[in-house]
C-alpha cells in the first residue's frame, strides 16, 4: 500500500497535542507496514546539534533524522526526550515517530558556513538512523554524502541492519574523512531480546551486518551495552555473547552496565513486573541511590567480562578517560578548553592497561555508592 494513501490532517486527533508546537509539520501517517506507528513528517529547520561542553558525552556533535524509535527498546536512554513535545516516554516514544524529512538538505547549508570546523559528527546516539523507517525514508544516504564531501568525520552506532544498504556509500566516503561503524547487540537470548527490544532485528541479523561492515573493510566495534543485572551477566550468556562477537569478526567490544536515569526507569521497571517479577526487589535496590549500578557492582562485572573479551581475541573498546566514554578515529578525540574536540593520535599501545582479574563474587545488592561513572550510551 502506497504511503501517499495514508496521509491524515496534522490537526485530527491522530496528532498528539504537543506535536501542535511544530509548526512545520508536514503531515502524519499511519501504515500496515508499521502497524500501531505513527510517522508525523516535519521540516526541519536544523540538523546539526551541539553537544553541551559540561554533558560529559564523547562526542561534540550529532544529527537525529528520527525523534523516537519503532525499535521499542524497554531501557532506551533516550526515552525522556519525548516528553519535550508532551508525548510519553513510554508507548509515545516506540509509536510517534517524528521525521525530519528535510534533513539532508539542511545539513548541506550548515555545512557549507564559513563558521563550520568540520568537527566530528555522531549519528545514532540518541535514536537509531537506520530504525526500520529508514528502509522507506533513505534519509542516511544524503546525510552520510553531505557530512563526507564537506571533509566531515563521522560515526555511526546501530542496532539496524539497514547500514548494509549504505556500505558502499560509506566506503567511498572513508576515502575522504574517517568513519566509524558500531552495532549495538546487547541480548543474546532470541526470547529475551524479543522481550524487551521488540523491535529491532535479531542478534543473528546484526552479527551478519558487523561481518558485511568487516567484508567492507571497516573496523566494527560491539557495544554489549547494557548488561542487564541477573539477565545478561552470567558468564554463560556473556561467553556465548563474545564468542559470537568475535565469530562475526568484530574487532573489539565495549560493554556497560544497565542505566536507568529518569524517565526510563518507570518504564523498565513496569517491563520487569510484567516479565520478571521476581527480580523486582532486587533492581529496586541495586538502583535505589540513582541511575547508574553501583560502583562495586561494575567492578564485579568487569573483573567477569575482561578475561572473556581477551580469551576470545577481542579487543576491550577504548575510552576517553576524561568521560569513560567511547574513543574512536572519528570521535577519538579530547575536549580542548573551548569545548571542542582535538586529535589524539593511537598507536597500538595506546590503550587502557587491564585491571588485574580477580575470582568473581555474586553481584552485590543494597551497595550504596556516591560518584556516579561516565556516561552510557545504550
Amino acid at each position: 500500500m502506497r504511503w501517499s494513501t495514508q496521509e491524515v490532517r496534522a490537526d485530527e486527533a491522530s496528532t498528539l497535542p504537543g506535536l501542535a508546537r511544530i509548526n512545520t509539520i508536514v503531515r502524519s501517517i499511519t501504515t500496515p507496514e508499521f502497524a500501531g506507528v505513527t510517522f508525523h513528517e516535519i521540516l526541519a529547520k536544523s540538523a546539526l546539534n551541539k553537544v553541551p561542553t559540561g554533558s560529559g558525552m564523547p562526542f561534540g556533535w550529532t544529527i537525529n533524522p528520527y525523534r523516537g524509535c519503532s525499535h521499542a527498546c524497554v531501557y532506551c536512554f533516550a526515552r525522556p526526550t519525548h516528553t519535550y513535545l508532551d508525548l510519553n516516554a513510554g508507548t509515545d516514544f516506540d509509536s510517534q515517530v517524528i521525521v525530519k524529512l528535510n534533513v539532508a538538505e539542511v545539513l548541506e547549508r550548515e555545512l557549507a558556513k564559513p563558521t563550520w570546523r568540520h568537527n566530528p559528527v555522531a549519528l545514532g546516539t540518541n535514536t537509531d538512523p537506520y530504525q526500520r523507517a529508514e528502509g522507506r525514508y533513505a534519509l542516511m544516504p544524503g546525510i552520510i554524502s553531505a557530512l563526507a564531501s564537506s571533509g566531515t568525520p563521522l560515526s555511526i552506532l546501530t542496532k539496524g541492519t539497514l547500514l548494509r544498504r549504505d556500505l558502499p556509500l560509506l566506503a567511498d566516503a572513508a576515502g575522504h574523512v574517517p568513519v566509524d561503524i558500531a552495532m549495538s547487540i546487547a541480548i543474546y537470548d532470541d526470547d529475551l531480546q524479543a522481550s524487551i527490544e521488540p523491535g529491532t532485528p535479531s542478534a543473528e541479523a546484526r552479527l551478519r551486518t558487523v561481518t558485511a561492515a568487516r567484508d567492507a573493510g571497516f573496523d566494527c566495534s560491539v557495544f554489549l551495552m547494557p548488561v542487564l543485572p541477573w539477565l545478561t551477566d552470567t558468564t554463560e550468556h556473556l561467553d556465548h555473547a563474545l564468542q559470537r562477537i568475535a565469530a562475526a569478526g568484530a574487532t573489539s567490544v565495549l560493554y556497560s552496565a544497565l542505566f536507568l536515569k529518569p524517565g526510563v526507569k518507570p518504564w523498565f521497571m513496569h517491563w520487569l513486573e510484567r516479565t520478571r517479577p521476581e527480580l523486582v526487589p532486587r533492581y529496586r535496590d541495586l538502583y535505589a541511590d540513582g541511575a547508574y549500578a553501583p560502583k562495586a557492582y561494575r567492578q564485579w562485572l568487569a573483573n567477569r567480562i575482561r578475561p572473556l573479551i581477551r580469551s576470545h581475541g577481542l579487543d576491550e573498546g577504548r575510552e576517553d578517560p576524561t568521560t569513560g566514554g567511547v574513543r574512536s578515529s572519528a570521535l577519538g578525540l579530547f575536549r580542548g578548553p573551548d569545548g571542542e574536540r582535538r586529535p589524539l593520535g593511537h598507536t597500538s599501545e595506546d590503550r587502557r592497561t587491564a585491571t588485574t582479574v580477580r575470582t568473581p563474587s555474586p553481584p552485590p545488592t543494597g551497595v550504596r555508592f556516591a560518584e556516579p561513572d561516565g556516561p552510557t550510551l545504550f
